[in-house]
């Protein structure tokens, strides 16, 4: 019993610590209607007219879309390359910083 334990301690602390990533990365802000065609500084005017029309905005860093659960502080910089610093938890970003 105490082994299972043990190895149920082991697999949850590293569950937590993939679940919870901060840190720093650089990507677009762009929209969830595009999703991946954000990735890029040619898709600025869609980016910004799909988040004017409605769409939420997206960071996009590489092929990977993530949520954004503050987007006012991202409003100014839709279809723009900024560095953001925040937390990822389940795919959702919480910025602390945009540049």
């Amino acid at each position: 019993m105490k082994k299972l334990l043990m190895l149920f301690a082991v697999v949850l602390t590293f569950t937590l610590a993939h679940a919870l990533d901060k840190g720093k990365w650089t990507g677009f802000i762009g929209d969830d209607k595009c999703g991946v065609k954000g990735n890029n500084k040619d898709h600025a005017d869609c980016a910004k007219s799909c988040v004017d029309g409605g769409a939420k905005p997206v960071f996009v860093v590489g092929t990977k879309v993530y949520a954004i659960s503050n987007p006012e502080k991202v409003a100014k910089f839709v279809g723009q390359e900024v560095t953001i610093k925040g937390t990822i938890t389940n795919d959702v970003l919480e910025i602390k910083s945009v540049k």
